[in-house]
Parts: structure tokens; C-alpha cells; sequence
């Protein structure tokens, strides 16, 4: 098993319950993560060179990959997902979701996601940003899914793995606070801040953006077209 592992701040709470689920030691000895960013990725699991991975929501939809009710959820706010006010347009080559829902709010500037974009977010301050997930929310009344889980095989595995965590309160160790607020330049308390403006499951309200998100994007394509 190939698992695409998204090293970003959003997915910490995922990643400490892959550190301590109960699985086998031949499982564990089995599953081999690859890191990348979530446009990497994308590319990774549509080419089979991993097999699962939380990947980008616009590239979720493609009929050959089968998907899970597990995802990264802007409740309103992201705070990790901003276009920056009076810059020039510029897409995050990190981003797949991102670029595209900044297109559909029809908001120009340079996109900034991830660790990166909340780093800027607390140091510059809000009102040098757009935050994408609040603008959606203020736009639809919905959460926005700016990723989701998605596998080609080994289907039955990840599908109870999935359940378990979306089941479980994830506390995070104080050392693992520790070491990604060391590496992140970011304090072990605006992280926990943070991942309060995150959830991870896709329910039907969040269906029901992902739908919405991808009709006005198709359409956005159409028209440009013509």
C-alpha cells in the first residue's frame, strides 16, 4: 500500500491517529507514505503511483477514482487558503481547488495555500487577504471541501480507516505541537487556533458544495470557452 501524504498543518490531526491506530504490524510495515503537495499528488494517484491520498477536490471528481466521506472542510473560514489584496493574479502551483475556486469567486491576486498561507495570514494580518473559505461560505452558506479522499485500490482497508478516525476525538501530543510549531515558524497555540476552523467529514451539506462548486466551475469553463 502507497499512501500520498499531504504534510500540511490541515491534515495533523489525520496523521497523529495513522501514528497510533491500532492496525498490524504488517500493515504498518506495508503501507509506505510519499509526500507531496496536493497538485503533486493529484498527479500521483491518477498515474497509480500511489493508491490513496487526500488529493484536490476539483480532481476528485474524475470517474476513475473512488472517494470517501473524508476531506479537508473549511467550516467558514480556512485562514490557509487567501488571494493577496493588490497583487498581481498568480496561481499556487501547490493547488488544484484552490486556483480554481479563486477563479470562481472571481477574486484576482496571487493565490497562497497551505502552512505557507497561514504563516502570511498571522504575520501580515487578515485584511492583506481574501480567505476563500469564508468568502464561499458567505456566497453559498456552505462549508467549502478543498480536498478530498480518494483510492484506486485497497478499498476495504482505507474505508475502516477512514471510519475510525472520523469516529475518534484526535488529541495531539504536546511533542508533536512542538515539533511541527518549531518547523512551521508557527506557535503551538495558533495551531491548535487553527485546526478549530477545520473539519474532515463530507456530509451532504458538504456534497451539496462540492456540487455547487463543481456546476459553477464547469460553467465558468464553458463560458470562457465561448
Amino acid at each position: 500500500m502507497i499512501f500520498g501524504k499531504i504534510d500540511y498543518l490541515n491534515l495533523l490531526p489525520f496523521h497523529v491517529f495513522l501514528k497510533s491506530a491500532p492496525l498490524s504490524s504488517q500493515i504498518k510495515k506495508a503501507i509506505e507514505f510519499k509526500k507531496g503537495v496536493p497538485s503533486k499528488l493529484n498527479r500521483a494517484l491518477n498515474a497509480r503511483k500511489i493508491d490513496a491520498a487526500v488529493i484536490s477536490s476539483i480532481a476528485s471528481k474524475k470517474a476513475n477514482l473512488k472517494k470517501l466521506n473524508f476531506g479537508i472542510v473549511a467550516k467558514k473560514d480556512v485562514k490557509s487558503v487567501l488571494v493577496r489584496k493588490n497583487s498581481a493574479p498568480k496561481p499556487d502551483p501547490a493547488s488544484a481547488s484552490s486556483n480554481a475556486l479563486a477563479k470562481v469567486l472571481k477574486l484576482n491576486g496571487e493565490v497562497i495555500i497551505g502552512d505557507r498561507a497561514l504563516k502570511a495570514y498571522l504575520s501580515e494580518g487578515k485584511e492583506c487577504f481574501y480567505d476563500l473559505g469564508q468568502i464561499w461560505y458567505e456566497k453559498t452558506n456552505l462549508p467549502f471541501v478543498f480536498g478530498r479522499f480518494s483510492y484506486v485500490k485497497n478499498g476495504s482497508f482505507y474505508k475502516k480507516l477512514v471510519a475510525k478516525f472520523l469516529q475518534k476525538n484526535v488529541k495531539i501530543p504536546n511533542y508533536i505541537l512542538a515539533k511541527y510549531a518549531k518547523s512551521r515558524d508557527i506557535s503551538e497555540q495558533d495551531i491548535k487556533w487553527y485546526l478549530k476552523f477545520i473539519s474532515y467529514e463530507i456530509g451532504p451539506k458538504e456534497q451539496k458544495s462540492l456540487r455547487k462548486f463543481f456546476k459553477e466551475h464547469r460553467l465558468l469553463k464553458a463560458e470562457k470557452k465561448n
